[in-house]
C-alpha cells in the first residue's frame, strides 16, 4: 500500500507573552491569517484553523516535509510575536485517503465575518 505523507503543525499557548494593545493584537492576528493564506496560495498548506482549547490553539496541515513546515511556521507573525510555541509531526495516511477541494483562506479577521 502507498502512503501519503502530510505534516501536522500545532500552535500551543506560550507562557509569558508580552502585553500588547488591542490594536497591536489585531494587527498580529491579521498578519498571522495573511501568512497562512500565503502558505495556502503557494500550495504548502492544505488546511488550518483554530482549536477550541486553552493550550492547543491552532492546527495546520502541510503538504511539505517536517523541516520545511517547521520553518514556515516559525516565520508566522504570531509565532514571532511570542503568542505560540510550535510542534511539527509527520503524519502518514493511506494513499488517497484524504483530499482537499480548492478554497480560499481568509487574510484578516474582517474576512471571517
Amino acid at each position: 500500500m502507498d502512503f501519503d505523507q502530510l505534516t501536522l503543525g500545532l500552535l500551543t499557548t506560550k507562557s509569558g507573552t508580552p502585553q500588547r494593545s488591542q490594536a497591536e493584537n489585531h494587527a498580529i492576528q491579521d498578519a498571522h491569517m495573511s501568512h497562512l493564506a500565503d502558505l495556502h496560495d503557494a500550495g504548502f498548506l492544505v488546511a488550518a484553523g483554530p482549536l477550541a482549547n486553552e493550550h492547543f490553539r491552532g492546527m495546520l496541515l502541510f503538504k511539505t516535509d517536517v523541516e520545511h513546515a517547521k520553518a514556515l511556521m516559525q516565520a508566522d507573525p504570531a509565532v514571532l510575536a511570542d503568542w505560540f510555541d510550535v510542534t511539527v509531526i509527520a503524519w502518514m495516511i493511506p494513499g488517497g485517503a484524504m483530499y482537499f477541494t480548492p478554497t480560499t483562506f481568509p487574510r484578516s479577521m474582517e474576512d471571517t465575518n
